[in-house]
């Protein structure tokens, strides 16, 4: 399956690339060498999830040309994780029920992990400092409440630049856990603009989705809520969750960046200056995989 989707992918670049090569002239040449990158992703055997994958399973794929991997290794790092919880006023949601969720990773989060808690409205604020003591994070859930607009891009902005840039350079993992319906009132931040922060971060951002509060209503500027929390997971690598199923959230996510995931090394070829880099990776029969959908453009 994965050797006939290789020809596939290099078959149909071949095609695209004689059909353009005469509009080519005057543009910076593409990369043969530039500064090797690291990618994350979640990888694991459906029929044996506890048992490593190898690098020979695995393909990696920029913008339909395949990536010499250089290394790939698990990653069994501690986690940081944000919980960003929405604590407008009109979500369908009360207070008891965020706190539930929250008090979730309390509990669920390894050794060496550490909890951040914001809650946003029109500002984002700090309900709880890093730290891995239950007790403490449980007796700051009260900090929750109601009230405002709901200013999602914005606080996810916060939490990227503020919560988790000092964290940037080293080995430790970095997650959001959005608890929200995905609505955003007028933030600064366009939803663009904070997907590609996220992407370019290594940010993986995870959901506790909660029903949506405008009925499917049409966004002039901007995604659906439901379809924001989608683009969010899918765009860097996540997983979406009901907030009715909080348990099952926290242990999986937090399972599932100790456990299952992995660290691919490569020097991208084929990369243009200035170009989006369109993401595949894929695996043989019976391995499911997760990764984020771009790498930032090489400038």
């Amino acid at each position: 399956m994965r050797a006939l989707l290789t020809t596939l992918i290099s078959t149909c670049l071949l095609l695209a690339l004689i059909c353009i090569a005469p509009g080519q002239a005057g543009r910076r040449p593409n990369l043969t060498e530039a500064r090797g990158v690291v990618l994350n992703i979640f990888a694991t055997r459906e029929d044996n999830p506890d048992a490593p994958i190898t690098a020979r399973e695995v393909a990696v794929f920029e913008n339909g040309i395949e990536q010499p991997i250089k290394n790939f290794s698990p990653d069994p790092s501690p986690a940081r994780i944000v919980l960003l919880v929405d604590n407008s006023l009109t979500l369908r949601s009360d207070i008891e029920k965020l706190e539930k969720a929250a008090r979730e990773f309390a509990y669920e989060i390894y050794e060496g992990d550490q909890l951040l808690i914001i809650g946003y409205d029109e500002d984002a604020e700090i309900v709880s400092d890093w730290t891995d003591d239950a007790k403490k994070i449980e007796a700051s859930l009260k900090g929750f409440r109601k009230k405002g607009e709901p200013h999602l891009f914005d606080a996810l902005r916060a939490a990227a630049e503020q919560g988790l840039s000092a964290f940037l350079n080293t080995t430790q993992k970095r997650a959001i856990v959005v608890i929200s319906d995905g609505l955003d009132r007028v933030s600064k931040t366009k939803f663009e603009e904070i997907l590609a922060q996220l992407q370019k971060q290594n940010i993986t951002v995870y959901a506790l989705q909660i029903p949506d509060r405008t009925g499917g209503a049409l966004r002039r500027d901007q995604p659906k809520p439901v379809r924001v929390i989608q683009k969010l997971a899918e765009g860097t690598g996540g997983r979406v969750f009901s907030v009715g199923e909080p348990g099952e959230a926290a242990k999986t996510i937090c399972d599932e960046l100790r456990k299952n995931r992995y660290m691919i090394s490569y020097v991208p070829t084929g990369a243009a200056y200035g170009e989006p880099r369109r993401l595949l990776v894929v695996a043989d029969s019976g391995i499911s995989v997760r990764f984020k959908t771009e790498q930032p453009p090489i400038q």
